[in-house]
């Protein structure tokens, strides 16, 4: 599969995040002797960093090469990725820097394992080889669960901790099994390679069932129904900072390895119609279960669910512009809800977790969090002029004629029903008088909302972001598109 073609310029973000990594260990292990490394100033290179790798991501968007033999590609796609990655870990980073539920002693470490999964997530982008993405994808796990359950006192994390790891470890397996299986019905790992062979299961059932398998562990990242049962617990059980990681980044790599894998998908395949019937389950039992809930990070939870569906839409479509839709739905996705998380951190002052009652008044105690939130929960319900729904457009034009149109139909209904969770929200934050007690755990409710220029400035980007990719989407998807097409013309 070629030779090992190793390039240091093709591989910056890689390298940045690397040398990210060494200094947080170095500086957790100085810690004690130099307690400013876990200050403000110790972990300014964390940012600094993440945006040095999302501008070198972006300056090498059109390069393409194969190393480390026929392994690891560097494409548009990749890069693509790698940008979105980077520029989530910037905005994660600067949400955790200010943590009531973790201990002054653990933000360093905290730092070091956002930092080590995002560089499995970075690894995993340019993966083309099977192994080579199942480590990746390991390597990018591993670190969330010590993360998940790092949250001061609180048994709701260790429990969430606990599950997450016990999903993961079942789900792991459950992609090695299938790994096997494929290994041993098609003799090779190589994405380019499977693409030319057959995945019908009358030729191939062992290859089929292998993928089925394979596919289970990608799904329990993208919390996919029926591999979903970990997400509300472990977004209720985490710290909101934590919760806001989890919930975007690790979906992004799942997303990538899928639309590689998709290549090798066809509609009339019966592999094909499995994804699209767990994308019809995932979005409605997703917004359904979603209509109940009043912990807010748990219905963002199974909200997450719902749009784990939605991206499914672009990959049963089987073309490049299915692909390009399920890659700028992704970035939406990742934009949306950061945002949405960001202003949940501003208002939790004390990292509790927040009901809708906790948002009643947001907009007289601050107006630029509200207008955010309001924002955040247009795209979300993809109401225009959002990126939500520019990106959710896409999906459903592009499987139209496909021979899945009754899923488009699923996709229009379940919209409409996650208005209802979504809008409530900004009823919330606009309408409602501010009570005297907050509604989850009954402790009253002290208006302390993180109004700082950091807190603002964090918003109103992404705030400005969702509203303006919704108007002007050409340019980012263009750039998918171009990337999707040379995925598919090169496999």
């Amino acid at each position: 599969m070629g030779e090992l073609n190793f390039n240091f310029s093709f591989i910056w973000p890689e390298t940045i995040f690397f040398i990210l990594i060494l200094y947080l260990f170095l500086a957790a292990l100085l810690e004690k002797k130099r307690p400013a490394f876990a200050g403000p100033l110790g972990l300014l290179p964390v940012p600094v960093l993440g945006l040095l790798a999302a501008l070198s991501s972006a300056l090498t968007l059109d390069l393409s090469q194969t190393m480390f033999f026929g392994s690891y590609r560097v494409d548009a796609l990749s890069q693509f990725f790698k940008l979105l990655i980077s520029l989530g870990f910037v905005v994660a980073s600067l949400n955790a820097l200010k943590q009531p539920t973790l201990e002054a002693e653990k933000r360093v470490e905290y730092h070091l394992f956002l930092t080590l999964s995002s560089f499995g997530l970075v690894v995993l982008s340019s993966g083309v080889e099977l192994v080579t993405i199942y480590l990746a994808l390991e390597l990018s796990s591993y670190s969330l669960y010590i993360l998940v359950p790092a949250r001061a006192k609180s048994k709701e994390a260790a429990e969430a901790g606990l599950k997450y790891i016990l999903f993961g470890a079942a789900a792991t397996a459950l992609a090695l099994y299938g790994l096997s299986w494929i290994i041993a019905s098609q003799e090779t790992t190589y994405i380019a390679k499977l693409a030319e062979l057959p995945w019908d299961f009358a030729t191939s059932p062992l290859a089929v069932m292998g993928l089925a398998l394979f596919l289970g562990g990608l799904f329990f990242k993208l919390a996919l129904f029926p591999f979903h049962f970990w997400c509300p617990d472990v977004y209720q059980g985490a710290s909101n900072e934590t919760a806001a990681f989890t919930a975007t980044l690790p979906k992004l790599g799942a997303i990538i390895v899928l639309i590689r894998l998709a290549t090798l998908l066809k509609p009339e395949l019966e592999l094909t119609h499995i994804l699209a019937f767990l994308a019809a389950v995932s979005v409605t039992y997703g917004n359904l279960c979603a209509l109940v809930q009043k912990d807010l990070k748990r219905m963002l939870g199974f909200s997450s669910v719902a749009h784990a569906g939605y991206i499914l839409v672009g990959l049963c479509a089987g073309t490049a512009e299915g692909l390009a839709a399920a890659a700028f739905y992704a970035m939406a996705y990742l934009l949306m809800n950061l945002l949405c998380f960001w202003v949940i951190s501003r208002i939790s002052h004390d990292g509790r977790n927040l009901a809708y009652d906790d948002l009643n008044g947001l907009s007289d105690r601050s107006p630029v969090l509200a207008m955010c939130l309001a924002a955040s929960a247009f795209s979300l319900v993809s109401l225009p002029p959002t990126v939500g729904f520019i990106g959710k457009l896409w999906l459903i034009t592009s499987l139209w004629g496909h021979g899945y149109d009754w899923l488009v139909i699923v996709v229009c209904v379940n919209s409409a029903i996650a208005i209802f969770y979504y809008l409530s929200l900004v009823r919330h934050a606009y309408t409602e008088d501010v009570p005297a007690q907050a509604s989850l755990d009954g402790t009253p409710l002290i208006n302390a909302t993180d109004t700082g220029a950091l807190s603002y400035a964090g918003a109103l980007v992404m705030g400005i972001l969702v509203l303006l990719l919704g108007v002007i989407p050409g340019p980012v998807y263009s750039l998918a598109l171009n990337a999707a097409k040379a995925v598919v013309g090169g496999n």
